[in-house]
Parts: C-alpha cells; sequence; structure tokens
C-alpha cells in the first residue's frame, strides 16, 4: 500500500488521478479502517484472494474513485508457513465491472517481494484502464 502509493505520487500531475492510499498493515486496521469483517479474516486469513479483494473493494467505495487496489501478502522474511509461504501476495483491483485478484509467489528480499508487487498492481491497473479505453 504504502510503497505502491509512494510510486504513483512521486510522479508529476499525479494528484490530478491519485486520491488516497491506506496502509492497513494489520487485522485491526483492516477491519476499522477499510471496514473488513472479523469474521472474513477469522474464516480465509489475511492474506487471501478474499481479504484481498474486500480491500480493494472498500478502499474504491470510501475514496469514490473508478478504482481500488487491495495488496496483502507475506513479505519476509519471516512469517511464512507451509501453506502460506514468505513471498505469497494476493493483489485485487475493483472498478465498475468487479473485482479481479491474482495469486503470486515472489522471491528475494522482503524489499524485493513488495517492489515485484507494486510492479503486479501497476500491471493489472494498466490492464484494466487498457480495458475500458477498448470498451470506449
Amino acid at each position: 500500500g504504502g510503497m505502491l502509493s509512494a510510486r504513483i505520487i512521486n510522479i508529476s500531475g499525479s494528484s490530478a488521478v491519485f486520491s488516497s492510499g491506506l496502509v492497513t498493515y494489520s487485522n485491526e486496521a483492516k477491519q476499522q479502517l477499510l471496514q473488513i469483517p472479523h469474521a472474513l479474516i477469522a474464516s480465509v486469513g489475511a492474506v487471501s484472494p478474499e481479504v484481498a479483494k474486500a480491500m480493494a473493494s472498500r478502499v474504491r467505495e470510501l475514496a469514490g474513485t473508478d478504482y481500488g487496489i487491495g495488496i496483502t501478502g507475506i513479505a519476509g522474511p519471516d512469517g511464512g508457513t507451509a501453506e502460506k509461504p514468505v513471498g505469497l501476495v494476493y493483489i485485487a483491483i475493483a472498478d465498475k465491472n468487479g473485482v479481479k485478484s491474482s495469486k503470486n509467489l515472489y522471491t528475494g528480499s522482503r524489499y524485493d517481494v513488495r517492489y515485484r508487487s507494486t510492479q503486479t498492481a501497476l500491471a493489472m491497473l494498466r490492464t484494466a484502464l487498457l480495458s475500458a479505453k477498448a470498451e470506449g
């Protein structure tokens, strides 16, 4: 969230298209700031496609924007499990047509995982923008 926002706002003129970014690192922040239901996080875990999708949808609603992006994952170096290893990141993008998510498994340092997550999120946004432009 923070790294993605920083990459966008480093571009001159970004204030014309970028509304806001929330870093909801803890489960509590996800619940309080984005109103992600505790029951959802408890049932599928914070690092899941369901929570990424809920984050993207809620940030889009709260910001009143055309697109919302949610990123949730395990950047490491610790915190991973056999089921959800370090480098596992779910990224979701919400727009007027719904929400799509992708499952990603990155390698490298904590910085590498976070940076690659922003690359994927920006690529997903680009695809959505090109698709919307093609639709007219």
